[in-house]
């Protein structure tokens, strides 16, 4: 599969402070791209590298096969981009401002821009100023601007951000409806790791400017592991018993009240059985499967790579 962006050695400093340092990206034609990382781990200046609106300090940056320099930036008429938040001109409407954003690219194609409306569900509010409307409107009407030109490839920093969970669907449903339809290649930065496990095929695991990791959610999935997770004010007596009464030792003590079973060989009942007949006084006892969040927080506190 083809890559739509190629980072060799990507870093920026800013005033002697290293901001990213040798990120070395891979996104894929057609694909979903999530960026996780903490705040401030450097997800966002990746995407303002990627979008031209800083520039690297050192490496390279390639976008369909293009080196992006500060002297050739013509590739980038084949991107959209949403970076932090959609700023519009308040007092203007939703028309007016999408076709001063075409004048600035030299756009003129009114029935793109009414296409790209449709294509969000934004018609009939054209004529409507935009100090008038919602933050979920305002993501979509920054998802039309960046759509107007039919781009192969759209950068979306934190699309969800401020969003009600209604507005979250809503706007996952819009990427997926947009990718799977029109074909277009999207990179996502999210801390909202349940919605990212929903919308990417593939992560990169970004962690004080280094970028960690890069792994297929399909990779992420065939590694999960079923565990049964328990809380008890006695700890110590409950360990004795899981290792000497059930002869269970593949457990992790999670916190002071709080352990985590990996063998899964007997159910939370049979557990709960054995426990309470020992007088083990349990809060809470659940089986879980790992997801997305335990892969991150595996990652980033220095977790073996994947793929």
């Amino acid at each position: 599969m083809n890559d739509i962006i190629r980072t060799y050695e990507l870093s920026k400093a800013i005033h002697g402070h290293t901001i990213l340092s040798d990120v070395n990206l891979h996104v894929r034609k057609g694909e979903m791209y999530g960026l996780l990382g903490s705040n401030g781990a450097g997800k966002t200046t990746i995407m303002k590298l990627l979008t031209g609106i800083v520039l690297p300090s050192s490496g390279e940056i390639t976008l369909f096969g293009t080196r992006l320099t500060e002297t050739n930036k013509d590739v980038l008429k084949r991107v959209g981009s949403i970076i932090e938040y959609p700023i519009f001109f308040e007092h203007l409407t939703a028309m007016e401002n999408l076709q001063l954003h075409c004048e600035y690219l030299g756009f003129y194609d009114k029935k793109a821009i009414i296409q790209a409306m449709d294509m969000v569900n934004l018609r009939g509010v054209e004529d409507k100023k935009v100090r008038g409307f919602s933050l979920g409107m305002k993501q979509r009407l920054g998802i039309v601007r960046a759509a107007i030109t039919k781009p192969e490839l759209i950068v979306l920093d934190e699309p969800t951000n401020g969003l009600d969970p209604v507005g979250i669907k809503d706007m996952r449903e819009l990427i997926q409806m947009l990718n799977k339809e029109y074909g277009i290649t999207f990179l996502l930065s999210s801390h909202i790791l349940g919605e990212m496990e929903l919308l990417a095929d593939r992560i990169g695991v970004v962690q004080d400017g280094k970028l960690v990791n890069e792994v297929t959610l399909a990779d992420i999935r065939k590694q999960r592991t079923d565990y049964i997770e328990l809380v008890t004010t006695h700890v110590q007596r409950t360990v004795y018993l899981l290792e000497h009464e059930l002869g269970i030792t593949n457990f992790k003590m999670v916190s002071d009240q709080r352990i985590r079973i990996y063998d899964t060989v007997l159910s939370s009942g049979e557990i709960t059985k054995i426990l309470v007949s020992h007088h083990i006084e349990i809060e809470e006892i659940q089986k879980h499967t790992s997801t997305l969040e335990d892969f991150f927080y595996h990652q980033i506190q220095g977790g073996v790579t994947v793929g």
